[in-house]
């Protein structure tokens, strides 16, 4: 896969980001731009799970508010889109709100 596809597939699901990950790995010439954005997608990964626990937490205080919970679930989705545009664009640009805590935080990417 050259390096568009592989930040692309980051991207889809966290299965898509192992599949980009080992395939990066194997690479002689390791370039930034896959790096960046593989740490990108992993990060709105953390960042989904914790949504998740957090909304789980929050439903099961306030069922009333169930719904308004759920949307909040939405929000990891919407990065994920944002970030392979980013990919399929090859811009090294992080994704909104959450994208810059996630830069050169995953040491074992590089």
């Amino acid at each position: 896969m050259n390096n568009k596809t592989l930040a692309i597939v980051s991207y889809i699901t966290i299965i898509g980001w192992l599949i980009a990950y080992f395939s990066y790995k194997k690479q002689t010439d390791k370039s930034t731009y896959v790096t960046y954005h593989l740490e990108q997608s992993l990060g709105v990964f953390v960042f989904s799970i914790i949504i998740s626990i957090i909304a789980g937490i929050l439903t099961s205080l306030l069922p009333t508010l169930s719904i308004v919970f759920s949307l909040f679930t939405l929000i990891p989705l919407i990065l994920l889109v944002l970030g392979m545009i980013n990919a399929s664009n090859e811009v090294t640009k992080p994704v909104p709100v959450i994208g810059g805590f996630f830069e050169k935080k995953f040491g074992f990417l590089a």
